[in-house]
């Protein structure tokens, strides 16, 4: 019997947002990802900011690729492995956030999943 990694949703991923491990691996998943483009996420460390501080510098970086290089903003959801429709549904299932505020959040929740991903499988 194999064991198979249980379905995450953003309903089930709230308790790793607390997790300190989960969180800094997640933001170093983020600024890895960003940093192949030149682009440059910071953490400061605390897990209890950890969301805002990453999702504000997140709509920073996606605004500024949208007016000025959004060639390399499709280069980077493609490395995320965030699809046009991800994105598309992303956006109708967060009414509270506009497009780049959704954006933000799904690419913090995707790259929350390949951290436990790669957790679960090691």
């Amino acid at each position: 019997m194999s064991e198979h990694l249980p379905k995450l949703s953003d309903t089930n991923l709230q308790p790793y947002f607390n997790r300190a491990e989960i969180v800094q691996q997640t933001a170093e998943q983020i600024m890895k990802d960003f940093g192949v483009f030149g682009l440059r996420i910071n953490f400061s460390g605390n897990i209890e900011h950890a969301y805002s501080e990453l999702h504000t510098q997140l709509i920073a970086q996606i605004d500024e690729l949208i007016k000025t290089s959004y060639s390399t903003l499709i280069g980077v959801l493609y490395r995320i492995d965030l699809s046009e429709e991800e994105l598309h549904k992303g956006t109708i299932e967060l009414p509270n956030y506009n497009q780049v505020e959704a954006m933000a959040h799904l690419i913090i929740v995707r790259e929350l999943k390949k951290v436990l991903s790669r957790k679960f499988y090691s």
